[in-house]
């Protein structure tokens, strides 16, 4: 089953299933595709737990060595954006990348969690898009311009919950329709349960956050204009166009 936040003509936000491309909530029907409805991240989350070189590939295309557990950094709320937005990255970057993640959605609040009762707390599944402001990212520690800016999580279209994703599911991305990345959740170096283990050990999660799981080899620089779509198998298609002002002056 496939989920979607969106706001209804009326302008109230509400949570409907996706089923045939039209989006069902009570009585009502929109078709997914039309103006009726603007869709909206598929969840609310307090915070994304982003987890970096999670693909050996991606490692090693970074010259970067495999970490020994999992590296955790955070995203907040105002990074969020949705299926279909425009999102303004920072100006004046020399490099602005794309990063393809397969997101896990939290169903409950939870804390200390075993392995063994992980997916117990999963809600679903969504596309992330990481994108990373390399410039600044290389200057600091805590990647707070280089991860954190507005905009920089985009999240959607839907939440598939987890029976719609295979364990081998595809993670992918396009820009302006070419292939840039294609890995999949099997490569992952840290499974899904071993992660959610490792961050609530250290935090608790809520319902509604998202751990952006890792991306695959590929990664690559963003120009004004360029349009991103992240595709994972069983949930679908995130996407949405970039603009890279000016430099402030």
């Amino acid at each position: 089953m496939k989920f979607v936040r969106f706001r209804d003509p009326a302008g109230a936000i509400r949570r409907g299933r996706l089923e045939n491309g039209r989006v069902q909530f009570g009585s009502d029907s929109y078709d997914l595709e039309s103006d009726e409805v603007d869709l909206l991240p598929p969840c609310e989350p307090s915070k994304v737990v982003c987890i970096g070189r999670n693909y050996a590939d991606h490692a090693a295309e970074m010259d970067s060595d495999v970490p020994d557990r999992p590296l955790l950094f955070l995203k907040p709320p105002n990074t969020l954006a949705a299926h279909g937005d425009t999102v303004t990255v920072p100006g004046g970057k020399e490099r602005i990348d794309y990063e393809a993640e397969l997101g896990v959605v939290i169903g409950e609040q939870c804390r200390h969690v075993p392995v063994e009762d992980a997916m117990d707390v999963v809600e679903g599944f969504t596309c992330v898009n990481d994108l990373s402001n390399r410039d600044d990212q290389r200057q600091e520690k805590n990647w707070v311009r280089g991860k954190a800016f507005d905009g920089a999580a985009p999240i959607g279209p839907v939440l598939a919950t987890p029976d719609e994703v295979p364990a081998d599911a595809f993670v992918r991305s396009r820009v302006n329709g070419e292939l840039k990345q294609d890995g999949a959740r099997s490569q992952l170096i840290f499974s899904i349960p071993e992660l959610i283990a490792e961050i609530t050990t250290y935090l608790t999660l809520e319902a509604g956050d998202v751990i952006a799981t890792g991306t695959p080899e590929g990664v690559g620089p963003l120009e004004d204009g360029d349009t991103v779509e992240i595709e994972v198998e069983g949930v679908g298609t995130l996407a949405h166009e970039v603009r890279i002002p000016d430099a402030p002056r």
